[in-house]
């Protein structure tokens, strides 16, 4: 379960996770059938040979891997530094919200966690795997992985200071993304703040990149 003493915790975290779902399929959607009728209309309109190579054209772009995600968070929270570990270390890693949330099916491995996700309304899906450890540079890390790719690494470090417990995440993109992928990010971006809050967390500083 999400990692808030607060009994709402959960019910909290899960309003936040359709929100972001609410907003980010129907524009992911939006995107596919946008690209769908652009390819569409070049075939028709087009003489053949130039409107299959412009439809390819413009079905390529939306696909190449262009775009690499990083940064850094900075996190207080009341829990204490070993129900932090715990918590990222469990089927729920705090900044794995919107994965583990929208997520069909949740399944514990050797080195942590594999978790289902089903998209376009069902007819795809996509696992992805989650691994923890102690890292060399960080107290804590988490290795993502989607299939046999990397997909990113989080490194955390957790740290007692006075009456409150400090978290630092430094996320680093593993493969980058192309255009179809956008929405997400955009969309995680603007609720990521309410997730983490509504797991306990509170957002000290934040350094969101994304870069070509």
């Amino acid at each position: 379960m999400p990692s808030n003493t607060d009994s709402d915790g959960p019910r909290d975290v899960a309003a936040v996770v359709r929100r972001y779902r609410r907003l980010e399929r129907p524009i992911s959607a939006g995107i596919a059938v946008l690209v769908g009728l652009v390819a569409a209309v070049a075939i028709i309109t087009l003489p053949l040979v130039v409107g299959l190579a412009v439809a390819l054209a413009v079905f390529v772009a939306v696909r190449v891997p262009i775009f690499e995600t990083g940064g850094t968070t900075t996190l207080s929270t009341q829990q204490r530094p070993d129900e932090v570990r715990a918590a990222f270390e469990s089927a729920s890693p705090p900044p794995l919200v919107f994965q583990w949330g929208l997520a069909d099916e949740v399944e514990q491995t050797d080195g942590g966690w594999s978790y289902e996700i089903s998209y376009l309304l069902g007819l795809r899906s996509v696992r992805l795997h989650v691994e923890t450890h102690s890292g060399d540079d960080a107290d804590l890390e988490l290795v993502v992985t989607v299939g046999d790719q990397s997909w990113g690494t989080y490194r955390v470090d957790i740290e007692a200071r006075d009456d409150e417990t400090i978290v630092v995440i430094d996320t680093t993109s593993d493969r980058r993304f192309g255009l179809r992928r956008l929405p997400q990010w955009f969309v995680g971006q603007r609720y990521r703040v309410a997730a983490l809050s509504a797991q306990g967390y509170t957002v000290v500083e934040q350094d969101a990149r994304l870069t070509l």
